[in-house]
């Protein structure tokens, strides 16, 4: 059980646990009135994006139906869990039932292993490798679901970047903002996370952050960002 300052996650039926990934992107994407969350594993974005956006009614879709009774039961113990919607779909299935531009922002934490061997077990594969969920459909279904000018968040390993971007550009949508994040000062950018909009972007901002400070504790960037969240 992973606890935060206005919720708690467990994520013992899921294949992906809680993560440094998860808490990134839940503090950082940009939000709405109408939010989905593809992939939601445990809800922790799901129930940061809640805790973020007070007026938000947020939809969290997995493939796995475990993963989604955990996501119910984590919602259904916060104080949010009136305005989060848990259904047992892969976004393949989901957008294709679902109206068109149902959404003004999206969150994912997508799979994102493209050519490793897949694992021997199934339900960690859905989760991690992009046989699941390929960039191509990540951002076509996004494409799909937004309102125009919305903007899907993201996060992946940095040698994705440029693979999920183009499939994004591709699609019709424009990169808005990017933050290039290094565990610490002087280290290669092991992650990345962007901003994606259904549309022209009128802006572009780009940042290069670190999480941790020379003494070992959380750099000030990642403090701030995530100050509502973690209790110390």
């Amino acid at each position: 059980m992973f606890t935060f300052r206005q919720f708690a996650v467990d994520d013992s039926m899921t294949a992906m646990k809680v993560g440094t990934d998860g808490v990134l992107l839940g503090a950082w994407a940009a939000g709405g009135t109408r939010i989905l969350d593809i992939g939601t594993g445990s809800g922790l974005i799901a129930l940061m994006m809640a805790q973020r956006f007070p007026q938000a009614l947020v939809t969290a879709i997995d493939i796995d139906a475990d993963a989604c009774r955990q996501a119910v039961a984590n919602a259904a113990a916060s104080p949010f869990g009136s305005r989060i919607t848990v259904v047992n779909a892969s976004l393949q299935d989901f957008a294709a039932t679902a109206m068109p531009q149902s959404f003004d922002a999206i969150v994912s934490n997508p799979p994102y292993f493209q050519n490793s061997l897949l694992s021997p077990d199934a339900r960690r594969t859905a989760a991690r490798h992009t046989a699941s969920l390929p960039f191509r459909d990540l951002m076509g279904g996004a494409r799909r679901l937004l309102a125009d000018g919305g903007v899907i968040s993201v996060i992946g390993p940095a040698d994705a970047e440029s693979d999920m971007e183009g499939e994004a550009i591709i699609s019709g949508m424009s990169v808005a903002a990017t933050v290039a994040v290094s565990t610490r000062q002087g280290k290669r950018p092991r992650r990345f996370m962007a901003r994606l909009v259904n549309g022209p972007a009128t802006t572009y901002d780009h940042s290069d952050v670190i999480l941790t400070a020379s003494d070992g504790r959380r750099s000030e960037w990642y403090h701030e960002l995530t100050k509502e969240f973690y209790i110390r």
